[in-house]
């Protein structure tokens, strides 16, 4: 398969845009076309939230350079929601407010779950790339919802890990979760696929974000003959159940989902760190032409490593989803049914970096990414590379949805 470059995957819009000007639908004037963007930029979700806003503002630079839409750019309204459910409400009130035409954001599940119904009840599309929680999706009805989604939703991400632990025999598992909307639904996922291998977790933990200390929580998972730690937390706290973890000389696995592949817990942990394996969808190494023209890209444009590949990669391909979506109305009206009706029937087959997008959502479906896009991953030497040298290769070829 010939694989494109940045520049070559707008080419497709740039025919589009010929295309729609050719039946007389071209704009004459240039308004932009306004995209809501929601997430953690500040406070202690922003290690991720960052890399989301980048991968975003990277595409539509790119869609901009070669004319937008007919000639309109995109234009970026942003709302720092600090992974505070308040302030996640409160943003996503004040883009509806300033008529977005879609909006893509959310990195908290928390956050995101306390927010839906602006977006719903605004029937005004929302695209999730970053949070997980499988409520996110399942809230409303799929023929209904407004909601879409581009990460891995937990539902997929825990019976991939279960299925990784059972394999190397790691079936006495502990399960240490956050008491988030995050934490709070990620155990559910994994007690769920646990169940599905006739097993059950040795022990369960419960603890507030924040805390430093998880000792007594370790030890009795400890006693209660675990062999192996689920973590389900977003932020530090995954850092001081490894900390905690080296401080016993407790020399069992932490595995978990994609948190686990954050700074807060790499640096966090430091040597205790290595080792853990987690689910991914995207990893930073230039396995194929796409990875690495995006990779190349975006140290080019920020000038820095991705702190989080997944969020960045996720987002980006986001973007250019949503504008495909938009190239399907052709009159330029992007009322929020019109946009949400265009998502579920993108005609284009996308060449992204975390996937090939190939109808990605419909009417009964509003997750694009499904099992087989995930891989895992492994901290080795303070960074996130391939657990499997099978992985590795497989990835050469970007995974189609299932």
């Amino acid at each position: 398969m010939r694989f494109l470059r940045p520049r070559q995957w707008v080419a497709g819009l740039v025919a589009a845009t010929a295309l729609l000007s050719s039946h007389g639908f071209a704009q004459t004037a240039s308004q932009p076309v306004k995209i809501g963007v929601i997430g953690p930029f500040t406070g202690p979700s922003s290690d991720f939230g960052q890399p989301m806003l980048h991968g975003i503002q990277l595409a539509v630079d790119e869609i901009n350079a070669v004319g937008g839409y007919l000639g309109r750019p995109l234009s970026l309204v942003v709302k720092d929601d600090q992974g505070n459910p308040d302030q996640g409400l409160k943003g996503a009130q004040e883009l509806m407010q300033e008529g977005v035409i879609a909006t893509i954001g959310f990195c908290n599940t928390g956050v995101a779950m306390k927010a839906l119904d602006v977006f719903q009840n605004a029937k005004s599309p929302l695209i999730v790339p970053c949070a997980t929680g499988t409520p996110i999706t399942a809230k409303y009805p799929p023929a209904e919802s407004f909601i879409f989604r581009t990460s891995a939703r937990d539902a997929i991400q825990a019976p991939f890990v279960v299925d990784d632990l059972v394999k190397r025999g790691w079936t006495k598992v502990a399960i240490f979760a956050d008491s988030t909307g995050y934490g709070e639904a990620g155990l559910k996922d994994v007690e769920a696929a646990l169940a599905a291998r006739k097993l059950k977790p040795v022990h369960v933990a419960r603890f507030d974000l924040g805390v430093k200390d998880l000792t007594e929580p370790l030890k009795a998972a400890r006693e209660a003959g675990a062999n192996v730690i689920f973590s389900y937390t977003v932020g530090p706290e995954n850092a001081a159940i490894a900390m905690g973890r080296r401080d016993l000389k407790w020399d069992v696995p932490q595995v978990g989902a994609w948190p686990l592949s954050f700074p807060f817990f790499i640096k966090g942990a430091g040597p205790a760190a290595e080792g853990a394996l987690m689910a991914q969808t995207f990893i930073a190494e230039p396995s194929n032409e796409r990875r690495s023209s995006f990779l190349t890209a975006y140290s080019r444009k920020y000038n820095q490593k991705i702190a989080v590949p997944m969020a960045a990669a996720q987002a980006y391909d986001t973007t250019y989803l949503l504008t495909y979506a938009l190239f399907g109305i052709r009159d330029g009206k992007f009322t929020g049914p019109a946009v949400k009706g265009a998502l579920e029937n993108i005609s284009r087959v996308h060449y992204g970096v975390v996937a090939t997008y190939e109808r990605p959502f419909t009417a009964d479906d509003k997750d694009a990414v499904t099992a087989n896009m995930l891989v895992m991953g492994k901290v080795r030497n303070g960074a996130i590379t391939f657990a499997y040298p099978e992985d590795a290769k497989r990835n050469l070829i970007v995974q189609r949805k299932k």
